[in-house]
């Protein structure tokens, strides 16, 4: 069956595929438009299947919010030229329309969904843009909140974030505003957990346990009493050197900048000595206290109810607590009940590039 210039730029539209690959499909399959169509699906399987070991640690994180259920998805690529593709970013965004709309178990059957607002399945709604961007993609997570909850997208999807709500305010413009505040904080702050309660006691104590070892290992950072029992028995011990001890002697009065003359040497036996004494000090009321005090400012930095508020010309206090003002504002019950943020690539490990190495390759 014959076929014109025409008929491949009509193939070219219907799959956004190159005009030569076009025209090749079309020789293949003797001019028929539906078989070259099929052609080219079933050549851009075997491509995508030689570049499925590349690294896909770029991409976008897509979103979707209605009335009842929002959704986060990660859709990966290889590089940030495709991650800013206006085609790319609007797949990622119906895949989490599909997920809202499906509510898939998991991966494998959000791939096998019908993809929203249209006829083929997310997996090959994938494939037929890898037909036309040919780079490695993969749907890699995705989230489903049902109920009330607000979303932010950062950095043109570099950060997605969703935040779920028990209100009643839900369609007021105060609560979305703050709801959108909120989310912002968890974008940029990156809280782990919600509030301290989440905390299990035993990722309480090893979060004890690293600041107390931290702490040992940092001897400029402990109390001045242990500080001057650790520097009191390099001294008499004769372990530090009698520079190092001359310095000491002179600036026993103000130690506020003796490590600035200290011998590295000096330093390192304070924290051998820290770390063998360990016993003795966690034992210590005043070493307990600074501990416990540590811990407490990391708990602030890591709960999100307990961060201070970025946003001060707002509100002056914590996120908890601009939820709370919020809530009396407007006269209604506003708790945040959950949070997820998603980073592009995060966890995923990234080849680090070699170009001499890439061109002695192309030589060799």
């Amino acid at each position: 069956m014959a076929f014109t210039a025409k008929d491949v730029q009509a193939l070219r539209e219907k799959t956004g595929v190159g005009m030569m690959d076009c025209k090749k499909a079309l020789v293949e399959c003797d001019g028929d438009m539906d078989k070259a169509i099929d052609f080219l699906r079933e050549k851009g399987l075997a491509s995508a299947a030689k570049k499925a070991g590349r690294i896909a640690a770029q991409g976008v994180i897509g979103v979707y919010n209605d009335a009842a259920a929002s959704a986060l998805v990660e859709l990966n690529c290889e590089t940030d030229f495709v991650s800013n593709n206006p085609e790319f970013k609007d797949l990622a965004n119906q895949i989490a329309k599909t997920v809202v709309a499906v509510k898939p178990a998991d991966l494998d059957a959000l791939n096998a969904a019908t993809i929203a607002d249209g006829s083929v399945t997310v997996a090959e709604a994938i494939q037929e843009l890898f037909l036309k961007i040919r780079e490695n993609m993969k749907l890699r997570r995705f989230v489903l909140v049902e109920g009330t909850a607000i979303s932010y997208i950062h950095g043109g999807g570099s950060v997605g974030v969703l935040v779920s709500f028990d209100t009643d305010a839900g369609d007021k413009a105060e609560f979305i505003e703050m709801g959108r505040n909120v989310a912002m904080q968890v974008a940029a702050m990156r809280p782990e957990y919600l509030k301290k309660s989440d905390i299990s006691p035993e990722e309480l104590e090893k979060l004890r346990s690293i600041t107390v070892d931290s702490a040992l290992n940092k001897p400029d950072s402990l109390p001045v009493p242990i500080l001057k029992k650790l520097i009191d028995k390099a001294c008499a011990e004769k372990r530090w050197s009698d520079e190092d001890i001359s310095i000491y002697e002179e600036k026993k009065s103000n130690m506020k900048f003796l490590f600035n003359f200290l011998s590295k040497e000096a330093y390192a036996l304070l924290a051998e000595l820290a770390v063998a004494g360990k016993g003795e000090f966690i034992g210590e009321k005043i070493f307990n206290g600074m501990v416990e005090g540590r811990v407490s400012k990391q708990l602030k930095e890591i709960c999100l109810l307990e961060q201070t508020f970025v946003r001060s010309d707002l509100f002056d206090g914590t996120v908890g607590g601009y939820i709370d003002s919020v809530a009396k504002n407007l006269g209604a019950k506003i708790e945040i009940t959950g949070f997820t943020r998603y980073e592009k690539g995060e966890g995923i490990e990234k080849k680090e590039d070699n170009f001499a190495d890439e061109v002695a390759s192309m030589i060799g």
